[in-house]
C-alpha cells in the first residue's frame, strides 16, 4: 500500500482518505495477484500488464473505472446497489457504504475476460 500513500495524502478531507484507503486495501488483500500502481494520477491494479481497475475521487464520489464493457455488463447491479454510472466508471457516494461483493464480481469478471490479454485496456 506504500505505493498509493502520496495519491491518500493529497486527500483533503480524512473521511473520504479513509474510506479510498480502506478500499485499496480491500482490493490489496483480496486480490493479492493484482499489481498495484499508480498512473495517471489514479491508484489501478493490474494483472500480468493489463488494467483490471482504477478509482479517483471527486467532490461527492470515489470513482471506480473498471472499463466500459464491464460497466455496460454490470449496469443493472450498479443500478440496484444504488449507485449511478457514466460509460466508463461508478460512483459511489462518500456518504454511502461500498458494495464490496459488487466490486468483488467486477474485478473477478474483468480478471477472467482479460486473461491472457497482452494490451493494457480493450480493444
Amino acid at each position: 500500500m506504500e505505493i498509493f500513500e502520496e495519491y491518500l495524502g493529497k486527500i483533503d478531507n480524512l473521511e473520504h482518505r479513509e474510506k479510498t484507503k480502506k478500499v485499496l486495501t480491500w482490493v490489496s488483500e483480496t486480490f493479492p495477484n493484482l499489481s498495484p500502481r499508480t498512473a495517471w494520477n489514479q491508484p489501478m491494479f493490474t494483472n500480468n500488464g493489463t488494467f483490471i481497475i482504477g478509482f479517483s475521487i471527486a467532490k461527492k464520489h470515489l470513482a471506480v473505472a473498471p472499463e466500459e464493457e464491464t460497466i455496460h455488463r454490470f449496469s443493472k447491479d450498479i443500478i440496484e446497489a444504488g449507485f449511478n454510472h457514466t460509460k466508463q466508471l461508478m460512483r459511489i457516494p462518500w456518504d454511502k457504504e461500498v458494495n464490496y461483493l459488487l466490486l468483488e464480481k467486477i474485478i473477478e469478471f474483468n480478471i477472467s475476460d482479460k486473461a491472457g490479454y497482452s494490451a493494457f485496456w480493450r480493444k
